[in-house]
């Protein structure tokens, strides 16, 4: 194993120990990997990283606890409307690490290129499954931006809206032939994803997939089999 892919998954382990560390004690860790409370806070602070064989050891014993979708769903904050809010979901950094290593690894064997995304939230997850892949993350604004030239333009109307609004995304960005991930947060109608894949399409590039944190509803279903690439979601809200 490389000096790099060690320190990567000892990493990996304090991500994965500061997630556990949320729902369980120190003493519930303790009795579970057979260290002392003193050892464990050590890993979980960052103060000392753990040798080669412990992390590999660790981490096939703790990933086991850790279920990424019940996860994310306790995390999700509803109110008496019925509205949600998935701020306590992007805003953890050790769980969103974990997710975007997992969905990264689907996405492996389709080569992507760039990650492509909504301002603004979809940036958080779009940033954390390009870094896990390896590659940049562009984003599509809605308002064209002073010093750059050029944009390619989608635009579309957003369900129980009656104004249009237009998505741009900067010339530079995409290139032709490139293979683009689209991913966001939340998809609820499908009109600004449809406008992502639009957006790529303008400029030579090629999805290859699309993945959402949470989808609303029924309309996963209806974009899946509006296009030949897959289309998924971590979990589905009605």
């Amino acid at each position: 194993m490389s000096q790099l892919k060690s320190v990567q998954e000892k990493l990996r382990l304090i991500g994965v120990l500061r997630l556990l560390k949320k729902s369980y004690t120190y003493d519930e860790l303790s009795r579970i990997t057979g260290l002392p409370i003193t050892v464990l806070n050590r890993y979980v602070r960052g103060k000392v990283l753990p040798s080669a064989e412990r992390t590999r050891e660790l981490l096939n014993l703790l990933l086991p606890y850790i279920n990424i979708e019940e996860e994310v769903r306790k995390r999700i904050k509803f109110d008496e409307r019925g509205f949600f809010d998935n701020m306590p979901v992007l805003s953890d950094t050790a769980l969103m690490s974990l997710l975007a290593e997992e969905v990264a690894g689907k996405y492996l064997d389709r080569d992507v290129d760039k990650v492509l995304t909504a301002e603004t939230d979809g940036i958080v997850l779009g940033t954390h499954i390009a870094r896990e892949l390896g590659v940049d993350i562009v984003y599509a604004k809605k308002k064209k931006e002073v010093g750059v030239e050029k944009f390619y333009e989608a635009s579309y109307i957003p369900s129980a809206s009656g104004s249009v609004m237009t998505l741009y995304l900067p010339y530079w960005a995409l290139k032709k032939g490139e293979r683009v991930l689209i991913v966001d947060d939340v998809i609820r109608s499908g009109e600004t994803q449809k406008a992502l894949v639009e957006l790529t399409r303008q400029a030579g590039a090629r999805p290859v997939g699309m993945f959402f944190l949470i989808s609303v509803g029924e309309i996963l279903g209806h974009i899946k089999k509006e296009y030949d690439f897959p289309v998924e979601s971590l979990i589905r809200l009605d």
